[in-house]
């Protein structure tokens, strides 16, 4: 029996990509370029499955004008923010994501991010390798400590469960908003808030986890962020879209944020250049999940969804 065609958009890891290789007929994109919307319709046109990362787009329109030959697409991530579901589903296109894995390297990014931003780990990395720290007093680079502080967390899914763990670490009073409250032995002692604005009004820092949907979109405005303690620290490594930027720079700007760790931005790859101008901004190139480690377990994940799938049997991290 011939193998099932396998598109796969980006480069994995070896070790994905040769498990892979010995299961499907895989075709590659040797030059790891981002594909056009053209070209992904075409090149997906040609495959029986496809296992995508979040560089690529299947909006309604590129599900539209797929043949019936595509029956999954196996998402390399976590979030499907990137697929139409609705679209996907009236097609008949099963799709699937990769949760769990990436927890604990996400969690601690979150923790880098919060802590270079309290830090201003960027602003201090810069000043010694321009060879221009040359000077040293008390008040000198003073940050802010966050032992002891209240961290909020909006989503208390697998990551900002992990990532408040990572917090108690630090003596950090944790507390959350999320869908409904969590059982006892997840919540782990932090107070629930029914409410964002509840949650926003004790924490000192602020990390987002949930994710993007048409309801989330630009929920850290400049309404909300005037809610938060005033020297408050906003950290992101969910999705760029969650954040107004120019909210967050006009915030960031006047002193209501101490400072803002972010791995994600409104616009992939690139960033925001305005807040790049800042120095109380930490900012990383969306690298939460970006582990050896990490990057095997997602792509063995997908490839789970997909062989369970070419079964017969129900994948099991269906979400369409």
């Amino acid at each position: 029996m011939a193998k099932p065609k396998l598109l796969i958009p980006r480069k994995l890891t070896d070790a994905v990509q040769a498990r892979a290789a010995r299961d499907y007929d895989v075709v590659l994109n040797e030059d790891d370029h981002v594909f056009s919307k053209d070209e992904l319709i075409a090149k997906s046109s040609e495959a029986d499955a496809v296992l995508p990362c979040h560089s690529e787009h299947f909006s309604a329109e590129v599900i539209a004008a797929l043949p019936d030959r595509v029956k999954i697409i196996a998402n390399h991530s976590v979030g499907t923010d990137h697929v139409d579901l609705e679209a996907a589903k009236a097609k008949g296109i099963v799709v699937t994501n990769t949760p769990d894995v990436l927890s604990d390297a996400t969690a601690e990014i979150a923790i880098l991010c919060m802590l270079g931003a309290a830090r201003r780990g960027a602003e201090g990395d810069a000043m010694v390798r321009a060879g221009a720290w040359d000077f040293w007093s008390p008040a000198f680079m003073v940050g802010r400590q966050v032992t002891g502080k209240r961290f909020g967390v909006v989503g208390m899914g697998r990551v900002g469960q992990v990532t408040a763990e990572r917090a108690r670490g630090f003596g950090m009073e944790v507390h959350y908003h999320n869908r409904r409250r969590l059982p006892d032995h997840l919540e782990k002692g932090a107070t629930f808030h029914e409410t964002l604005e509840s949650l926003l009004a004790v924490s000192d820092v602020l990390s987002l986890h949930c994710p993007s949907t048409p309801e989330s979109a630009g929920m850290i405005n400049a309404r909300t962020l005037a809610l938060l303690p005033a020297g408050a620290i906003l950290v992101n490594t969910a999705r760029g879209a969650l954040v107004d930027e120019d909210d967050l720079i006009a915030a960031l700007k006047s002193g209501q944020l101490f400072a803002a760790g972010l791995d994600v931005f409104q616009t992939e790859p690139g960033g925001n250049p305005e807040l790049a101008k800042l120095s109380n901004t930490f900012l990383l190139p969306h690298i939460g999940s970006a582990t050896d480690q990490t990057r095997d377990a997602m792509g063995f994940r997908a490839l789970d969804n997909l062989d369970a799938f070419f079964a017969g049997q129900p994948p099991k991290d269906r979400v369409a």
